[in-house]
């Protein structure tokens, strides 16, 4: 069964007795010790984008140091291409040995939390965007899974910023995780050890450079958005993440680019990844905790600049799903998504099918604020 290198090949059937553990992925393998790479498979997250607007460097645009220009290693998926290592409970490993047991009680149970997060290439140089923020919503959303996380909040900080140093990233998308480990397989986690991991990678528009300009088509989908007496919406757990992927899938294979999720009560919730914005009469209204969202960190930030610009927000609103199709603007915010107008719901145009002056005025305002990195309460500098 075993090849010469020792691993199993995971298509093949073990005969009865010979194996207890079956994972079924294409190029996947298994070694004797049960342990997967889990992070050499194909790009499930989309391809960065590093082409830059003509007019100026946009601060997002996946980049790495001058030292490591043209590095790259071409068995992996484009988008690790530029990473070495991964911070794991401590200690900084190599990308091929950042591996975790098939029998990780996260890996069956999604019992996980996380953050995602960006380094911005600011006029002050590489420079996290509400780092602070982020890591109190991490350790926030492992209270409720008792997740008890070994290493403070300095010493993640600490991690992080050697982490994009060595790694020679002048902007990069970070991802800390708190999961729980390998020991029994029991729905309680009991004994089960908290892992903590960083990683970090170069990352460009999610939902693609000329989404930003242009906006996305999307579709109300079929798929409704749990409500937070049945599991926590406020806060970012893995397995939940179950649900944005069925509704982002199901968008995808109609035709569209990301998906809108409905709550219980058929009221707008969110994006699968995203929260969402709508414009009315000059007027700037966005979903409220109750409607079964999470309370994104770049949703509040939209929020804060455009009441200073002297917009009416309503950040408690109720929207209806008929209100999507009438609204004169809508856009997205989100860590990954930034600020990304919404030009067409279920094949509905939405204003003038394009970039709405607000969405437009908006946007500028926070690319401003993330390429100066004048904003010093929003900002931890590496």
């Amino acid at each position: 069964m075993c090849g010469a290198d020792g691993q199993i090949p995971l298509k093949r059937l073990c005969s009865p007795g010979q194996c207890s553990v079956l994972a079924v992925r294409d190029n996947a393998t298994l070694t004797r010790g049960g342990i997967v790479n889990t992070l050499n498979h194909g790009n499930q997250w989309g391809r960065y984008d590093t082409r830059r607007d003509s007019r100026r460097h946009h601060p997002r645009a996946p980049r790495l140091s001058a030292h490591r220009r043209g590095r790259a290693m071409s068995d992996r998926p484009e988008m690790f291409e530029g990473t070495d290592r991964i911070w794991m409970d401590g200690e900084f490993v190599d990308f091929e040995d950042a591996q975790t047991h098939v029998l990780t009680h996260a890996l069956h149970y999604g019992t996980g939390v996380f953050e995602g997060v960006r380094c911005y290439d600011t006029e002050q140089g590489p420079a996290i965007f509400r780092w602070e923020e982020h890591l109190d919503r991490l350790y926030k959303s492992a209270k409720p899974y008792d997740l008890d996380i070994e290493f403070s909040k300095d010493e993640l900080t600490e991690a992080t910023t050697e982490l994009i140093e060595t790694e020679g990233f002048e902007s990069c998308y970070i991802r800390p995780i708190v999961y729980y480990g390998f020991d029994s397989l029991g729905v309680s986690p009991k004994d089960c050890p908290t892992k903590t991991t960083i990683a970090a990678w170069p990352w460009g528009a999610y939902l693609g450079e000329e989404a930003l300009e242009e906006g996305v088509d999307v579709m109300v989908s079929s798929w409704r958005k749990h409500a937070s007496s049945q599991i926590p919406t406020n806060i970012k757990t893995t397995g939940l993440y179950v649900n944005s992927m069925l509704a982002g899938e199901e968008a995808r294979r109609n035709g569209y680019t990301e998906a809108i999720v409905l709550n219980k009560e058929g009221n707008v919730a969110e994006g699968p990844g995203e929260n969402i914005f709508m414009v009315r009469d000059g007027e700037i209204y966005t979903p409220g905790l109750a409607e079964s969202i999470l309370e994104g960190i770049t949703r509040n930030t939209a929020i804060t600049l455009a009441e200073e610009m002297g917009y009416t927000v309503h950040e408690e609103a109720t929207i209806s799903r008929g209100e999507l199709y009438t609204a004169d603007e809508l856009f997205f915010t989100g860590t990954a998504a930034e600020v990304t107008p919404i030009r067409s719901v279920d094949d509905n145009e939405i204003g003038e099918g394009t970039k709405g002056p607000v969405t437009d005025e908006l946007q500028s305002a926070f690319f401003d604020v993330i390429e100066s990195g004048d904003r010093e309460e929003w900002f931890h500098y590496v």
